[in-house]
């Protein structure tokens, strides 16, 4: 049977052969419980340590700004709710373009949606004219799951930063954070939060060929939030309960790995991204590649192709052995169209008509053939 061609990475990314090695022991012999007190659960309680502080290494951080969590939709919410939890009279700001594990929490509280550019990009005017004395947190996204737009999360820093300015010389001792969800990132972008300059940042092992249900959420030393999970008093009393220990040690490692290729994968990944554009608008003219041609992670490309309806072209790639995505898994799943689509101004019909493909490790350039010949002959 012939190999299925696997363009869906921003949904899932397998899990690497050496991560599941370094998972692999504490699922038998160093099964123990980290917060027991005897030689055994103290030597895992160690190894738990020593990945917290290789993840806080490429983070920029120290190992007590590192929380684990069951994925990136846990860290959303503890980073938004825990947040505003703390500041019930404040407000906040969030992208309109934002993953549903930010929306979704971000509605239970005060706030407003920062508008895009038609290219996916947040319009930092507007963000500079939303900004209230009230606001407490703006969650902006490193890299956009459907687009692959790149946000300009330096320029979103300095405005904070002059807002901070400005509430000091006023006496407004609210804080102000910026929280970035960096979960289609950590494969092909620098994640250090110093460099970058954010308080809070959010991961998904399930992203970076890591264990699905870890995750990461960084916050800065000066960073009040609260939490939502009480109990025992885990990670730092943010996030009570027994440790997933083998997957945050597999989350370790894939970011590991990641962040040491990043660069090199960049580089790859933007030959395969360009080579598809090419042919796809050499091959077929009405094809529509949607957000930025510049500031884009070359992993994830959105495509309209006018006229189709994009469940039954899916599906019939599916049966071609091809496998690419509507759009947001989340959103797929409960039928409903594109808000990321809609936000930068496509009407629904047109959401309708579009595919995303996202490209990772195992992409070759014989697979975007094939998926171009596949294409061809199912919308010309």
């Amino acid at each position: 049977m012939k190999k299925p061609v696997y363009l869906d990475y921003a949904a899932a990314t397998p899990l690497d052969p050496e991560v599941l090695e370094a998972m692999r022991p504490y699922f038998s012999e160093k099964f123990h419980n980290p917060s027991a007190v005897y030689l055994a659960a103290r030597q895992v309680s160690q190894d738990l340590d020593k990945a917290r502080a290789r993840i806080a290494a490429w983070l920029g951080a120290r190992p007590f700004n590192i929380y684990f969590t069951a994925g990136a939709t846990e860290a959303n919410n503890l980073a938004i709710q825990g947040v505003m939890r703390g500041f019930p009279d404040s407000e906040l700001l969030v992208s309109a373009i934002e993953h549903e594990s930010i929306l979704a929490p971000a509605n239970l509280f005060k706030g407003n949606l920062i508008p895009v550019s038609r290219q996916g990009i947040v319009e930092l005017d507007a963000l500079k004219r939303m900004i209230t004395p009230q606001t407490a947190l703006i969650s902006v996204m490193m890299v956009n799951n459907e687009l692959g737009s790149v946000q300009p999360i330096k320029e979103i820093v300095a405005i904070v930063r002059g807002v901070r300015d400005e509430r000091k010389a006023a006496k407004n001792n609210r804080p102000i954070y910026l929280h970035t969800d960096a979960a289609q990132a950590g494969n092909l972008f620098d994640l250090h939060t110093h460099r970058l300059g954010v308080d809070l940042m959010s991961l998904n092992g399930g992203k970076i060929y890591g264990p699905k249900q870890t995750g990461v959420l960084f916050a800065g030393s000066d960073v009040e939030i609260k939490p939502l999970i009480v109990g025992g008093g885990q990670e730092g009393n943010l996030r009570s309960g027994t440790e997933n220990v083998a997957g945050f040690i597999g989350f370790s490692k894939a970011l590991d790995m990641a962040q040491k290729s990043h660069a090199q994968e960049f580089k790859r990944l933007t030959k395969l991204s360009d080579y598809f554009t090419e042919e796809l608008r050499a091959k077929i003219p009405a094809a529509i590649v949607n957000g930025p041609a510049k500031h884009c992670s070359p992993h994830l490309l959105s495509v309209t192709f006018p006229g189709s309806d994009n469940e039954r072209l899916m599906m019939e790639l599916d049966e071609r052995g091809i496998q690419c995505a509507v759009g947001s898994a989340c959103s797929a799943s409960r039928d409903e169209a594109s808000h990321v689509l809609s936000a930068i101004g496509l009407e629904a019909a047109v959401a309708r008509a579009t595919l995303r493909f996202s490209l990772g490790r195992g992409t070759t350039d014989e697979d975007l053939r094939g998926t171009l010949r596949a294409l061809c002959d199912l919308t010309l």
